[in-house]
């Protein structure tokens, strides 16, 4: 059962939601189902019977300058007051808080390094029997790329009470920290590597294999940036971009 403070909804905003859905649904395996939303298109990622993720096309008011990407919805019990307290940690707001009929209340946000989420609070809370890691097209785990991960730490720890679990000594690439949001590491946050690309969150979705979900983001017109990498616990990653532009990473096993 997700809680307070954890993340509860994923959200990709692409240019092409018609051929978005085709490829996440070949390379992850989710089953694309429309929301049925009276005023726009909106695309629910399913495992099985229930909703892990979404999709939709970039909205107008977004403005030209927004490209593809995915983002995460952390559950805050009152987006107005976490509003205020982004702000007040350093934080920015880029969309004040507002209502989702029959869905809940949100706010785009964004920490004192620039990486952006959203703040959520759902009119139902009752999630029912969620699928959960390593299912495949769950979301398996994520990670934060910033400027200063100890910052970085330090406002998300104050925002939703988030604590430090292991930390990796990666050499060069210095420390990967993971941090749990509850009582199990749920993601990690390191400085990031490439200066060009700007903080943000990178979410790892589980597949069935990772060499077969390799082959499948290939061939679908999408690109593989960095793996297959081992990584503790046995596990392989891959860090990809979607045929739109969008950057997602997946995790699994080798068979």
């Amino acid at each position: 059962m997700t809680t307070p403070g954890n993340f509860i909804w994923y959200e990709l905003m692409t240019t092409d939601a018609e051929a978005a859905e085709a490829f996440y649904g070949d390379v992850v395996g989710w089953d694309p189902k429309d929301s049925g939303h009276p005023d726009m298109r909106y695309t629910l990622l399913n495992v099985g019977a229930a909703p892990v993720a979404g999709l939709m096309t970039i909205p107008d008011d977004c403005g030209p300058d927004m490209k593809p990407a995915w983002t995460g919805y952390i559950w805050a019990q009152d987006v107005d007051a976490k509003s205020k307290e982004v702000e007040q940690l350093g934080g920015k707001v880029y969309r004040e808080p507002a209502d989702i009929p029959n869905v809940g209340r949100f706010a785009v946000v964004a920490d004192p390094q620039g990486a952006t989420f959203q703040l959520f609070a759902p009119s139902m809370t009752d999630q029912g029997d969620m699928p959960k890691p390593p299912v495949q097209g769950t979301i398996g785990w994520h990670e934060l790329n910033t400027e200063n991960w100890q910052g970085a730490f330090d406002f998300y720890s104050r925002l939703f009470g988030w604590t430090k679990d292991q930390a990796i000594d990666m050499g060069d690439m210095g420390t990967y920290q993971l941090f749990a949001a509850g009582a199990e590491a749920v993601g990690g946050m390191m400085n990031r590597m490439d200066k060009s690309v700007p903080p943000m969150w990178n979410f790892y979705f589980c597949v069935d294999n990772i060499d077969a979900a390799q082959e499948r983001v290939t061939s679908k017109g999408g690109k593989v940036l960095f793996g297959p990498q081992e990584v503790p616990g046995g596990a392989f990653i891959l860090q990809c971009l979607d045929p739109q532009g969008a950057m997602f990473c997946l995790v699994g096993m080798r068979s």
